[in-house]
């Protein structure tokens, strides 16, 4: 067990890192910070057993010890590869599994392009309230609400809400732009300690990989502990704050994932993504009756890009199930 900080909803976020004294104006002068991939990234090579990762080495005998070796189970019968971090924010349990193995984030990363917004608006007033026009040679697949606005456009605050909330990707699109591309983008995730996730592609073409393609990924630590400073800790002004975990409890693509493994009553703030070969991600802050928030952050990847997304997403679930077990026993 690793002892974190208190279980309150701002102390429990806090990273070390600290408020950034400023992001000036527009985050496209940060330039593009992008890391390599270092060797702790590397997916396990066959045969060899991962490790939890980010020194997450529960004491043999516990429920996050059992949690571990189920995730290793769950694994092995997907027959692709899964990538889990999760924390309780309360006592500072971990468990991991592949947690700082890069995968492809997908569209998870529509909650940092959100927080970088928000963060870009404190330099900028008025600009969640900023109408942003764009035509129909703009709109890509998966975008129920930019679609309907081809006309009148929408303000910048409603391009956050509908790329967080109902994953639309022409919003992701245009959020980008506002920021100043994908590589403003990493800049942003810098100056909030993260010097592993990276951004390079817009939608929809992010979704694609290949072996030892980088591009758009992170790993299920990073992505957890962005969630974690961004929604609960000090990464974003206290109203920021406030506004980008309203959005992340305002989703509606997540009740397969992480969600449907949860038991009832249990409330979920997260943002999902998918890829073109068959992954299904969750990044979720979990609420539990009367506890601290945990942290859970899950990838699958299967070894065929053709199987069903409804299985893929079952395992994520039943990541979820396990994380929530050995998180809360009992």
């Amino acid at each position: 067990m690793i002892v974190g900080g208190s279980g309150s909803r701002s102390g429990a976020g806090r990273t070390g890192v600290g408020r950034r004294a400023v992001l000036l104006g527009g985050l496209a002068g940060l330039g593009a910070v992008v890391a390599g991939c270092s060797s702790d990234t590397s997916p396990a090579p066959a045969g060899q057993a991962p490790s939890g990762g980010s020194g997450s080495t529960p004491a043999s005998g516990t429920p996050a010890a059992s949690a571990q070796e189920q995730l290793a189970s769950l694994e092995q019968r997907f027959g692709g590869r899964l990538g889990v971090s999760a924390t309780d924010t309360g006592n500072g349990t971990v468990i991991g599994h592949r947690a700082d193995e890069r995968f492809l984030m997908c569209s998870t990363s529509k909650f940092l392009a959100a927080a970088a917004i928000l963060q870009m608006r404190t330099t900028q007033p008025g600009l969640l309230d900023r109408r942003i026009r764009y035509d129909a040679s703009q709109i890509v697949r998966n975008s129920p609400i930019t679609s309907q606005h081809v006309a009148d456009g929408l303000p910048v605050s409603e391009l956050c809400r509908a790329a967080i909330t109902v994953s639309d990707n022409t919003a992701m699109n245009l959020l980008l732009g506002v920021l100043g591309g994908p590589p403003a983008l990493t800049a942003y995730v810098r100056t909030i300690g993260d010097t592993v996730t990276r951004q390079d592609r817009t939608e929809p073409g992010l979704n694609t990989t290949s072996p030892g393609d980088e591009r758009d990924t992170s790993t299920p630590a990073r992505m957890a502990s962005n969630i974690r400073a961004l929604a609960l800790g000090d990464a974003l002004d206290p109203q920021g704050r406030d506004v980008l975990y309203g959005w992340l409890n305002a989703n509606t693509t997540g009740g397969t994932r992480i969600k449907a493994g949860l038991p009832a009553g249990w409330g979920v703030g997260d943002k999902t993504g998918s890829g073109d070969q068959g992954e299904v991600n969750d990044v979720a802050v979990v609420r539990p009756p009367g506890r601290a928030p945990l942290i859970m952050s899950v990838f699958a990847a299967p070894a065929n890009p053709d199987a069903p997304s409804d299985s893929v997403a079952a395992v994520v679930a039943e990541a979820g199930r396990i994380l929530a077990a050995g998180l809360v026993p009992g």
